[in-house]
C-alpha cells in the first residue's frame, strides 16, 4: 500500500532543499550534488516560493519486479510539483548534474520564448554542469506540466507536474485535491526502442491478427487490409507488456492509494506525461464533471470515461458519496495495459479494477475514406464542426515554404472513388490528392482520401460504449470571447509518414530538413489552421508559447488549448492569435514521433519587425 504523498491540507514543502541544507549546514542531498545513480523515489513533492532549484540526475528506478535507468529531478521520478501563484514572480533554477546536455520545457505556459526550454530552437541547451535561470511571472492559473525537451530524457522520467493557483476567486470549487500524472516505465533504453521501431514494424504489437485470433473481422475485411499491407490492430506503436504504466510514478502492483471523504468533492488534475501512450479514463461507480481542458477553464460538462492524449490535462471533479474504494483506472488506448490507483475512504481498503477490455480496431474512416470505405465504420461524431475553409484566404506563401499555389483542400471530398479498388489493389497513397505544398517521396506511405473533421470522436474503442464519453465538441469554454477576431488568412497542413520505414513529418519534411525554413506569422496575426492527418495513427499535435482555439462548433465559446488530437485519416481545425513573438516548437508529442521529424519551429514575429 503507498498512500498519497501530496497532503491534504496543501502544506507547502520547502522551496530548495539544497538551499535549506545549506542554511542548516545539513548533508546535501545526493541529487543535488551530482551523485545520483541510487535508487530514486517515487511520488511527487511539492515546491513554491520565491525560488525554486530543480536538480536533473541520473538514477535507478523499479517497479513491479522491473527495474533500469531513469533521469530524475531532485531525486524522485515524476520530479517535483511545482505550486505556483499567478502574478507572483518566481525563478525557476534548473540543474544539469548528467554528463550529456538536458533542458525543462514548460508545457502550456506563457512565457518569453527564451525560456522555453526547446534547444535548437529557444536556446541551446543545459550543458553538464551547468545552471539556467527562468524568471516567471505567471500570467494564467491551471494545470500544467515540465518535461525534458532533450533527446529521449522524457521517457525514463524527466517530467513533473505544474499548478498555478488564480491570483482571485477558483470558478472550481473542490473541498480535496490530487494530481494523476499518467506515463511509462521500461527497463528499455528508448534509443533502443527509436531502434527497434525504425527496423521492424510493429515490433512491439502484441495484438496482431492471425489465421487463429477472434478479431470480429469477416474474410473480406481480413483480404481488404491484407492487399492494404496494413494491420486494423497498428494503434500504438509501443505498448504493455514493453511498458509499465504509472500513475505518479508507481505501477498497479504499488497499490497507489488517494484518499477521500465521502461527500467531498474531489478535484483530479490529470496530466498524460507519457512518451507515447493514449489513456482512456474512468471510476467505475463515479461521474466525472471535466472543469478544465489543458489548464482552460470550460464549462463543467458530466461524462463516465474520457480519452486523454498525450500531453494534454483535463481536471475532473468526483464527488464520492459513500465510504469505499473507487478504482482510478487509465487504460492504454491499445487495451494492452492499465494505470492504476485506488480513491479511498479507509486506508488499506483497495478498489477492484475493471479487466481489460477486447482491443479495438482501426475502421476505414480511420484510414481517411470517411463514411464511404467499407468494412467496419468507427466513425461515429463525424458531423461537419469547423466552418469551411475560404480557400481564397490560403496563403501558402506566407507559411514560410514558398509553396505552389495549393490544390483546393476539398479535393478530397470531390475524389473519384473509383480509385478505391475493393476487388483488387487498394490505391493507399493517392498523392495526387495532396496540395503541392507537400513533398511526395518515400516518407508518405498513405494518403487520406477523405479526411473528415472528427472534433465530434471521442477516441479509438470509445465510440461503442455503453456510457457517456468526452469528445471535442462538448467542450465550452467557461467565459464567452466577445473580441473574437476572424481569421485573416488560412493555411493547412499535413501529418504525414511512412509507418514500415517509422518516418513522420509535417507536409512530407522532416523537421532536421526544415530547421531553418519555419511556419512564419506576423505579429498579432489571426490564422486559421487546418490540421489534415494523412496516416492511420492519432497525433497529438502541441503549439508552444501560444493557446489556440478548437473549431468545434461553439462559436464564441471556443475552448482553448496547447494540444489537439488529430484522429487517424481525419482533420481538426483551430485559431489561434499570434500575439507571442519569438520562436515556438510546433509538433507531435507522441516522442518518437518528434525525434523521428514530425516537428517544425513557428516563427512570430516581433511588433514593427520581421520574425
Amino acid at each position: 500500500m503507498i498512500k498519497s504523498n501530496l497532503s491534504l491540507s496543501r502544506r507547502r514543502m520547502i522551496g530548495s532543499l539544497a538551499a535549506l541544507s545549506g542554511l542548516a549546514a545539513l548533508p546535501m542531498p545526493a541529487w543535488s550534488m551530482g551523485k545520483m545513480g541510487g535508487p530514486v523515489r517515487k511520488g511527487i513533492h511539492e515546491l513554491s516560493g520565491a525560488k525554486i532549484d530543480l536538480h536533473i540526475a541520473d538514477g535507478r528506478f523499479a517497479t513491479g519486479g522491473r527495474s533500469g535507468h531513469a533521469i530524475a529531478v531532485n531525486g524522485t521520478v515524476p520530479g517535483p510539483l511545482i505550486r505556483l501563484k499567478e502574478g507572483e514572480q518566481t525563478i525557476l533554477s534548473v540543474h544539469n548534474m548528467l554528463d550529456v546536455d538536458s533542458s525543462v520545457h514548460w508545457h502550456g505556459l506563457l512565457l518569453p520564448f527564451q525560456f522555453d526550454g526547446v534547444p535548437g530552437i529557444s536556446f541551446p541547451g543545459i550543458k553538464p554542469g551547468e545552471r539556467f535561470d527562468v524568471p516567471l511571472t505567471p500570467r494564467q492559473s491551471g494545470t500544467y506540466w515540465w518535461h525534458s525537451h532533450s533527446g529521449l530524457q522524457e521517457q525514463v522520467g524527466h517530467y513533473g507536474p505544474i499548478i498555478i493557483d488564480p491570483a482571485g476567486p477558483d470558478p472550481v470549487q473542490y473541498d480535496r485535491e490530487h494530481i494523476i500524472l499518467l506515463s511509462e516505465f521500461t527497463p528499455m533504453h528508448p534509443h533502443a526502442i527509436m531502434k527497434k521501431l525504425k527496423v521492424g514494424e510493429g515490433y512491439f504489437s502484441m495484438q496482431k491478427t492471425s489465421a487463429t485470433d477472434d478479431y470480429p473481422l469477416s474474410a473480406e475485411e481480413r483480404r481488404m487490409w491484407g492487399r492494404m499491407r496494413m494491420m486494423p490492430t497498428d494503434i500504438a506503436d509501443v505498448s504493455a507488456p514493453t511498458y509499465s504504466y504509472l500513475i505518479n510514478g508507481h505501477g498497479p502492483e504499488d497499490g497507489l492509494e488517494l484518499p477521500f471523504t465521502p461527500g467531498e468533492r474531489v478535484r483530479l488534475r490529470i496530466i498524460n506525461g507519457s512518451a507515447m501512450t493514449f489513456f482512456n479514463v474512468r471510476l467505475p461507480g463515479l461521474s466525472m464533471t471535466v472543469v478544465q481542458a489543458d489548464g482552460q477553464n470550460v464549462q463543467p460538462v458530466e461524462v463516465d470515461e474520457l480519452q486523454i492524449g498525450v500531453a494534454e490535462t483535463y481536471d475532473v471533479i468526483v464527488t464520492p458519496t459513500e465510504a469505499g474504494a473507487f478504482a482510478i483506472a487509465a487504460e492504454s488506448m491499445d487495451r494492452s495495459g492499465m494505470a492504476q490507483a485506488s480513491l479511498t475512504s479507509q486506508p488499506g481498503r483497495e478498489a477492484a479494477f475493471p479487466a481489460l477490455r477486447d482491443p479495438p480496431l482501426l475502421s476505414m474512416v480511420d484510414m481517411g475514406h470517411g463514411s464511404h470505405g467499407g468494412g467496419m465504420d468507427h466513425g461515429s461524431g463525424e458531423a461537419e464542426a469547423a466552418e469551411p475553409m475560404d480557400h481564397g484566404k490560403m496563403d501558402h506563401a506566407a507559411m514560410g515554404h514558398a509553396m505552389p499555389e495549393a490544390a483546393p483542400a476539398d479535393a478530397h471530398s470531390g475524389h473519384d472513388m473509383a480509385a478505391m479498388d475493393m476487388s483488387g489493389g487498394m490505391d493507399m497513397r493517392d498523392t495526387a490528392l495532396l496540395p503541392a505544398s507537400v513533398k511526395t517521396g518515400p516518407g508518405i506511405d498513405m494518403v487520406a482520401m477523405n479526411p473528415q473533421d472528427r472534433t465530434g470522436y471521442p477516441g479509438l474503442g470509445l465510440d461503442d460504449v455503453p456510457h457517456r464519453v468526452l469528445n471535442y465538441r462538448l467542450l465550452k469554454s467557461l467565459e464567452m470571447d466577445h473580441h473574437k477576431r476572424a481569421p485573416d488568412r488560412e493555411m493547412e497542413l499535413h501529418l504525414t509518414g511512412n509507418m514500415e520505414r517509422y518516418m513522420w513529418s509535417f507536409d512530407g519534411r522532416k523537421f532536421s530538413a526544415v530547421g531553418d525554413d519555419p511556419i512564419r506569422f506576423g505579429y498579432d496575426e489571426r490564422v486559421r489552421v487546418k490540421l489534415v492527418n494523412d496516416t492511420m495513427m492519432a497525433h497529438p499535435i502541441h503549439l508552444h508559447g501560444m493557446f489556440f482555439e478548437l473549431v468545434n462548433g461553439q462559436g464564441h465559446y471556443q475552448p482553448k488549448k496547447h494540444t489537439v488530437i488529430v484522429q487517424p485519416g481525419s482533420s481538426a481545425t483551430f485559431d489561434v492569435t499570434t500575439d507571442e513573438p519569438g520562436d515556438w516548437a510546433f509538433h507531435c508529442h507522441l516522442l518518437y514521433h518528434m525525434h523521428a521529424g514530425m516537428m517544425q519551429t513557428v516563427s512570430v514575429a516581433f511588433p514593427g519587425g520581421a520574425a
